[in-house]
């Protein structure tokens, strides 16, 4: 029975370390699938503990039906146990429902705060000596740049810049940032996982400006100067000055990774060994009621429970 809340344990305990290990498009996509199959894994199997408690309420019972006594007298899981995952899942929920509603209404009001400023396609320059540069996503997305910011950096800084906020856009990075965000709040153990994934985020962007460039050093001098010169970033933006920036300009200066499908491997294995350990949960579960269901159907003139 508590066999998936080791496996997502392992699996969200993991994942940061072996992500390090892969190109950092794979290690986003691979991290964000890791979180989604941990998270929904740990509240499942919580929610599925829980209705062995909340099966054995009378009411309930009946809806059924199914004997109560037998399905008091076959649950493996303590009813305080099964009791207090009913009440964790009802926070889990509640605090799902509280960080959709911010993160989206963060991303709505930045969208909203953009949308008018840009005078033509996708970028937008804003009168303002501090420097700045973020993408806000949209439909289309935005790319705000400060004027500080462009007299700041180089004609091929410049380029590397856009083509790192362009990215952003392009491959819906904030897609993935938003779910790795909620996958922790379901399982505070993938909050790692989040930090890891949106560093690993920002250097998929890194990446994809080196391609767009055609210079590593270029890329990571024009990473570093914004870094150094930015003092703020808009809210719910993706912004070429976010991550640990030092890390992020050794690994720029560093030849790019390879692909390690061994990494791979062990991601999907675990990912579909926590898909298992829970569907035989499931199936465990299932059958205990059935038995619980067969025993109230074999005494239809007592109804005893």
């Amino acid at each position: 029975m508590y066999l998936p809340l080791l496996v997502s344990a392992v699996l969200a305990l993991t994942a940061p370390w072996a992500a390090r290990r892969l190109p950092p498009r794979v290690a986003v996509w691979a991290m964000t699938c890791a979180a989604v199959v941990a998270a929904g894994t740990w509240v499942t199997e919580l929610a599925i503990l829980a209705f062995t408690a909340v099966g054995q309420v009378p009411l309930v019972a009946e809806q059924g039906p199914w004997s109560v006594r037998v399905l008091a007298a076959e649950d493996p899981v303590s009813r305080k146990f099964a009791a207090v995952c009913a009440g964790v899942v009802l926070l889990l929920v509640a605090g799902l429902t509280v960080a959709s509603w911010r993160r989206g209404r963060a991303l709505i009001d930045a969208w909203r705060e953009c949308r008018h400023i840009a005078a033509g396609g996708d970028l937008a320059v804003v009168d303002d000596p501090v420097p700045t540069a973020f993408a806000v996503l949209g439909m289309p997305g935005r790319i705000v740049v400060s004027s500080g910011m462009l007299r700041l950096l180089d004609g091929p800084e410049r380029q590397a810049l856009l083509a790192h906020e362009r990215a952003h856009l392009r491959h819906r990075h904030h897609l993935f940032s938003l779910l790795l965000h909620l996958t922790a709040v379901v399982n505070p153990l993938l909050r790692p996982l989040e930090r890891a994934g949106a560093f690993a985020v920002e250097r998929w962007a890194d990446e994809e400006a080196c391609a767009a460039v055609g210079n590593r050093r270029v890329v990571a001098r024009a990473i570093a100067r914004a870094a150094l010169a930015s003092g703020r970033a808009a809210k719910a933006a993706l912004s070429a000055t976010g991550g640990p920036v030092p890390r992020r300009v050794q690994a720029l200066l560093a030849p790019p990774l390879r692909r390690a499908d061994g990494v791979t491997a062990a991601f999907v294995i675990l990912m579909a060994t926590c898909c298992a350990s829970l569907a035989v949960t499931a199936h465990d579960t299932e059958r205990l009621f059935e038995a619980a269901m067969h025993a109230y159907a074999a005494t239809p003139r007592l109804r005893t429970r």
